[in-house]
């Protein structure tokens, strides 16, 4: 199974050319899409027709995790005739929020059909065996667990405001991207999100194969933040950006 790394944004950010929360697994022929966060709707579309997805994996409805579902809707409603359909998973509201966005009934269910996790639960979207978890975030966030017909599994922690949420779907050896919003930390009361010692001390007691670092606040050190973690747990750590591909 491959990662290919589409956005690893946070909510804001002063980069140029930066891109929201967005990763393409693939297996063979088959593709599976995690959130799909600002900007990320172009760098989907380069490197597949994207109404080829087997589906598309939402964490949580905030927007730098969902809004260029968009962009895809649009595509799809009006790049075909008739339009094409893509299958989303994720928290129940999510059509909801995507009508509400538009103040138009019905503007999600024209191109998506989604299908809801309602908490804790596995699924089967094309090669893909997903397991989901809530995680403390919103009221309906998820951490998933992806494997595919081979390799190594991957863990995304979407946004997670406790680390010790993700440990049931982490075995040794998975690949663990997470993320590390406010760096070498703290985490500012109530943000819930995680920080480097969090990390560092999940991957200590879990013993993933290798950590991917996401979703870096504005204005946090990159370096700092990847030593904090290695100064925890002993195995490969990295920041990833844009363009990235790992293969497991």
């Amino acid at each position: 199974m491959d990662l290919i790394v589409l956005g690893a944004g946070p909510a804001y950010t002063d980069k140029m050319g930066a891109i929201g929360a967005s990763y393409l697994l693939r297996d063979g022929e088959e593709a599976l899409l995690v959130d799909m966060g600002q900007g990320s709707f172009p760098s989907l579309a380069n490197q597949l027709e994207p109404s080829a997805l087997s589906g598309v994996l939402i964490s949580h409805l905030h927007p730098d995790h969902f809004i260029d579902l968009v962009a895809l809707r649009h595509y799809l409603r009006f790049q075909f005739k008739p339009p094409r359909r893509v299958t989303t998973y994720g928290p129940a509201d999510l059509a909801t929020r995507l009508d509400a966005l538009h103040a138009e009934p019905g503007f999600a269910i024209e191109t998506f059909d989604h299908v809801p996790f309602g908490g804790s639960g596995r699924r089967q979207i094309g090669p893909f065996a997903v397991e989901a978890i809530l995680v403390t975030h919103t009221a309906e966030s998820y951490g998933y667990r992806v494997t595919g017909r081979s390799g190594s599994p991957i863990v995304y922690s979407g946004d997670c405001g406790r680390a010790a949420d993700l440990a049931p779907l982490i075995q040794p050896g998975d690949a663990l991207l997470t993320e590390v919003s406010f760096g070498p930390g703290p985490v500012p009361p109530g943000a819930q999100h995680l920080d480097a010692p969090a990390v560092g001390a999940l991957a200590a007691s879990r013993q993933p194969g290798r950590v991917l670092l996401t979703h870096l606040q504005m204005g946090y050190d990159p370096d700092a933040t990847v030593a904090g973690v290695r100064a925890l747990y002993g195995g490969p750590v990295e920041l990833v950006k844009p363009g990235d591909r790992f293969s497991f």
